[in-house]
């Protein structure tokens, strides 16, 4: 039912009609052994994304694959297919294998289509558990696991989350061609933004966002992509003005991101977390 509801070709087509030109799809590592992956994982994944490369190629719009959810939980959260917040990959080559296996997987499937555009290799590693040493093997790895395939397409590495160097994948990163570096910026999550008023919350993104972007955005090294981001944040009794303020200045910051920016997400239960309901309602203009 969710496969054959959630997302529709309808919405690929809301998405063209206004001024989107990408998609970010998150995938986790059973889609390689669909339709029978191992439990408790649920098969149908791999053919709602060939589903939605069909539609992405009808509506001219380019695919970013992202790998959410690694083998063993890159973060321990439960969106990286985690249920009791253990965080196992990369401890174990054996982790890493795997993870480049569905990289392959993914890259050798899709390597033809027209809308094809990037592979994300991992979505948000988190330190200390996912080591930089351990992330810049599997990036190695996924990364010629790709080019096996395809010249053309962007291989994008997401930063660690948790205490690490916003350039830390520079050295690795500027050795390859067509590298995207990502980074995910919400004004949320931190005890920091807990009592922030509407104004101060825009100034950290015109002041703080501005300049952590600029740091990671060089002439000579990895593109950058702001993976993620969302309009919203802690403050109590925003009126719609407010939230219009904030999506503007996101999207005027995160516009100067050389790879561009991706909203998390199209549809989601809660109002401004959807692209959509903000889209439709008039929170957003793009």
């Amino acid at each position: 039912e969710h496969w054959r509801t959630f997302i529709v070709e309808e919405d690929f087509k809301f998405i063209s009609q206004n001024g989107l030109n990408a998609v970010r799809i998150p995938v986790g590592w059973w889609i390689a052994s669909d339709p029978t992956p191992p439990p408790p994982f649920v098969g149908g994944s791999l053919q709602a994304l060939d589903n939605a490369f069909q539609w992405a190629e009808k509506y001219g719009l380019k695919v970013i694959i992202d790998l959410h959810a690694a083998p063993g939980s890159q973060n321990g959260w439960e969106h990286s297919g985690s249920r009791d917040s253990s965080q196992e990959w990369g401890k174990t080559d054996e982790t890493i294998t795997q993870t480049v296996a569905v990289i392959d997987f993914l890259a050798s499937r899709y390597a033809k289509s027209p809308s094809l555009y990037a592979v994300e290799l991992i979505n948000e590693p988190l330190s200390p558990g996912a080591t930089l040493s351990s992330v810049i093997e599997y990036y190695k790895a996924g990364y010629a696991a790709v080019r096996r395939h395809t010249s053309t397409a962007f291989v994008v590495m997401s930063n660690r989350l948790g205490p690490m160097k916003p350039r830390e994948l520079f050295p690795m990163a500027s050795g390859f061609q067509r590298s995207v570096i990502d980074v995910h910026y919400y004004n949320l999550f931190e005890d920091m933004f807990n009592n922030m008023t509407v104004q101060q919350n825009i100034d950290f993104v015109y002041n703080n966002r501005s300049s952590q972007l600029n740091y990671v955005t060089t002439s000579n090294g990895p593109l950058t992509f702001v993976g993620e981001w969302v309009a919203e944040w802690q403050v109590v009794g925003a009126g719609k003005e407010d939230y219009q303020r904030l999506a503007e200045a996101q999207m005027e910051v995160y516009g100067r991101a050389s790879f561009g920016w991706a909203y998390w997400t199209l549809k989601n239960v809660r109002k401004h977390w959807s692209l959509e309901w903000m889209i439709n309602n008039g929170y957003i203009k793009l």
